[in-house]
Order: C-alpha cells, then structure tokens, then sequence
C-alpha cells in the first residue's frame, strides 16, 4: 500500500471538510446538479478521448498504481544481479536456469542467457519490451491527466449554467441564491477534483513510471553484463549509477560488511 497517496487524500479531504465545517453548514456545500455537471462531464468527455478498453485499462491501472507501491528497489535488482553474474562466472550461464527470480522482466532475460540466444538479439528484445510495457503504463497517466484538464472546465460550464438560471430568475428574488450557489458549487468542485484527486495522480504515475523506465534499464544492463561474464565488482559500478550518489556509499559499505 502508498500510504502517501492515502493519506494526502484523507488529509487534503478532511481539512478541507474542517474549514467548511467551521465556517457554515456542511449540507450547504452539497449539490447533485453539480455533482453531476463536473463529475459526469469530466468522464464523458475523457471517455470521447481514449478508445473504450484504453480508458478502462487506464483506470484501473492508475488507481491500482497510484495505490500499492509495487516499485522494484534498484539495490535490490544490483544486489541480485551481483549474485548471478557471480554463479554465472563460477558455473556458466547454465548454472543460472534454478536460480529464483521474482521479476519477470529480468527472469526473461536471464532464462534467453541460459538459453544461448545472441547478446544482440537479448539486447533488442528487452529493450522493445521495455518500451511498449512503459508506453502501455503512460496511458492510465495521460487518462487522470486528461481528467485533471476536464474537471475545471466543467465546473466554469457549472458555473455558466448556474449565472443562467439565476439571471433568467431576477425577477424571482427566492431563485437567485440557488443559482448563484449553483454557479460558485460546481466551480469549487471542479478545482479540488483537479487539484486534490486527478492532477496528484498523474504526477504519481507519471513518477512510477519514471521508475520502472529506470528499473527496466538497470535490468537489461544487468542482463547484458552478466551475459558477457563481467567482472561483479565492475559490473556493481556499472549499475551503480543508477543510484543517487548518497545510496552509493551505503551500498558499498553494505557489501564490505557482508
């Protein structure tokens, strides 16, 4: 679990609730019209911008992502690619086809090493991997991203269809505040859905995917080294700079002590 993510929520939305609480009824500050205004034109018109299956996949995705911390640790994928280059050099690349594996991406890798194909053909094949498995991850980024756009404008077209009612309505004094409340409701709406929910998220996921660029990369120069019988020590340096400099030094002292 991020417990990042839920707790700016829940923070963001309970202090938010506390200021209205504090300054006037909470019931004041609830509309179904406007609800449906911002909330249902934000996915309407996202939906018109992405094919049925992207838009759902990107969904699910995003809130999947954005929710649970499935980020690999890049000392993690060092420390293990330290470990099989080490077998790899003491017992051959066949000496690794037993050896546990949790990523599937470097378990691929590994296991094309076993099986003897061309370091060329490795190289080309994990990279365009990694490419479409970060392009299919952008689309649950570009969906929030999209509805962080769309949910401001919704709530200025709420704010449009409220001024309507209300000036169509002036000789009608009882009709004016619920226009205007109208009007102001949907407008606040849609900046905290853009700002507090959808924009946040993207930013996340664009971040996650940052990450998993990084990771896939540090797996395919991982792979490669331990396919041409690398020296561990070099290759911990290779793939050390990946890491920010502070993590460098507490990775090797790590390795010193072990």
């Amino acid at each position: 679990m991020d417990l990042a993510t839920l707790l700016g929520l829940v923070l963001g939305f309970t202090l938010i609730i506390l200021a209205i609480v504090t300054s006037a009824d909470l019931g004041l500050f609830l509309s179904l019209p406007s609800i449906l205004i911002v909330v249902g034109g934000t996915f309407a018109a996202a939906l018109i911008k992405f094919r049925v299956q992207s838009y759902l996949t990107g969904i699910k995705e995003g809130v999947s992502s954005a929710f649970f911390d499935r980020s690999d640790n890049p000392r993690e994928i060092i420390a293990l690619a330290n470990r099989l280059s080490r077998i790899a050099r003491r017992n051959g690349l066949l000496g690794l086809e037993d050896e546990p594996i949790d990523n599937p991406f470097f378990q691929k890798g590994v296991q094309m090493c076993v099986d003897g194909s061309a370091p060329e053909f490795i190289q080309e094949v994990l990279q365009k991997e990694m490419l479409l498995t970060i392009d299919r991850k952008s689309v649950a980024e570009k969906v929030f991203r999209a509805f962080g756009d769309l949910a401001p404008a919704f709530g200025m077209i709420g704010t449009l269809v409220g001024l309507i009612a209300m000036l169509n309505n002036l000789d009608d004094p009882t009709k004016l505040g619920p226009g205007m409340a109208l009007a102001l409701i949907t407008t606040l709406y849609g900046s905290v859905l853009a700002q507090l929910i959808f924009i946040p998220l993207a930013d996340k996921l664009e971040m996650k995917n940052d990450e998993l660029r990084n990771n896939m990369a540090l797996i395919v120069d991982s792979v490669m080294g331990i396919y041409n019988g690398m020296n561990p020590q070099v290759l911990d340096e290779l793939l050390e700079t990946y890491l920010p400099e502070y993590q460098r030094g507490a990775m090797n002292m790590t390795e010193e002590i072990e």
